[in-house]
């Protein structure tokens, strides 16, 4: 700043005083000063600026790696938390790199609130989390935490999921499980009761997983190995999520499965890439863009009232038809 008024001929008082935007400087000087911080290359540090106040006025969003439904969240973040004058700043979780250890990487960096997407951590550091700083949780509840929490009805889409693929014709439908991915439980029991309500208590069966494409393949090679042994395929599969589903698509093509054909298949997401495959998959969409929405105002709103109670906002999915899904082998025309 010193350099610009310098080189400008003017205080570095007055420099100060256009770079935040108050009056107090004539047009003309105003835009010699511009011109001179653009040729020497000066922008002002508006992190630093924010520090020395004590405040950041940024969001920290932990994700996960290859998450494809994060990415899609993330996009919904950025518009948001810009319209509310907050910053966003990205820690990922990866193999190597354990949730906490992105999550403290942003605490470092200052950030006011975490926003965490898909959490996998014990409750026990969530809500430690929740003590240090204002943290929002999407896709995932864990009660008596203090977090605020942001999902979809996980019942209500596998209810849909269900009642479709029913309706269908399909007896046989296996679900194969997210582990200890988000909203996993809850889209296991949703699929157990609907078995239940529909009467097909005999036929349940939840292949245990995870929400990456490699479970899917997992999965389907252990279809076809039981096929090749006389047992019957199953004629629709709920996957825990969308990755899951391309896992098992991949598999079940190459073997030469017709899908929907011989195999309906129903993910969970309705991730960005779900209609760009060569055959549409027909998926549980959750609206990405309303639950970043809901959670850059959840961590904002704390920020300004930490006495809040933990709220919840629980969002109604949409079950998306698409190429992956057709009538039950038996009722096939």
């Amino acid at each position: 700043m010193a350099d610009v008024a310098a080189k400008a001929g003017v205080s570095r008082a007055l420099v100060s005083i256009i770079f935040r935007g108050q009056p107090g400087a004539s047009e003309e000087t105003r835009q010699r000063v511009l011109r001179v911080a653009d040729e020497i290359g000066y922008h002002p540090d508006s992190a630093a600026r924010l520090l020395a106040r004590g405040r950041s006025r940024t969001l920290g969003v932990m994700f996960t790696v290859h998450q494809t439904f994060h990415a899609d969240l993330i996009a919904g973040i950025y518009p948001e938390a810009e319209r509310l004058g907050y910053d966003v700043l990205l820690s990922a979780a990866t193999h190597g790199r354990s949730e906490s250890k992105a999550a403290e990487a942003l605490l470092s960096h200052r950030c006011e609130a975490l926003i965490l997407l898909g959490p996998e951590a014990e409750a026990g550091y969530l809500d430690e989390l929740g003590r240090r700083a204002a943290t929002v949780s999407v896709s995932r509840r864990v009660p008596r935490a203090r977090v605020d929490f942001v999902h979809s009805a996980e019942g209500k889409g596998v209810h849909q999921a269900m009642e479709h693929l029913v309706e269908l014709g399909h007896r046989r439908i296996v679900h194969i499980d997210g582990g200890r991915g988000p909203g996993s439980v809850e889209r296991r029991r949703a699929y157990r009761a609907a078995m239940r309500r529909h009467g097909l208590e005999a036929e349940v069966r939840v292949v245990p997983g995870q929400h990456t494409e490699e479970s899917g393949i997992e999965s389907g090679r252990l279809f076809l190995a039981e096929r090749d042994h006389g047992q019957a395929l199953p004629t629709a599969v709920l996957a825990g999520n969308d990755r899951c589903a391309w896992g098992l698509l991949m598999a079940l093509t190459r073997a030469g499965v017709d899908v929907p054909r011989d195999v309906s298949v129903v993910g969970y997401d309705d991730s960005h890439l779900s209609h760009l495959m060569p055959i549409g998959l027909t998926t549980v969409r959750q609206d990405a863009t309303l639950m970043a929405e809901h959670a850059v105002r959840f961590a904002v709103e704390r920020l300004e009232n930490p006495e809040l109670e933990a709220r919840e906002a629980v969002l109604d999915p949409k079950l998306v038809v698409r190429g992956t899904s057709g009538k039950a082998p038996e009722t096939s025309a």
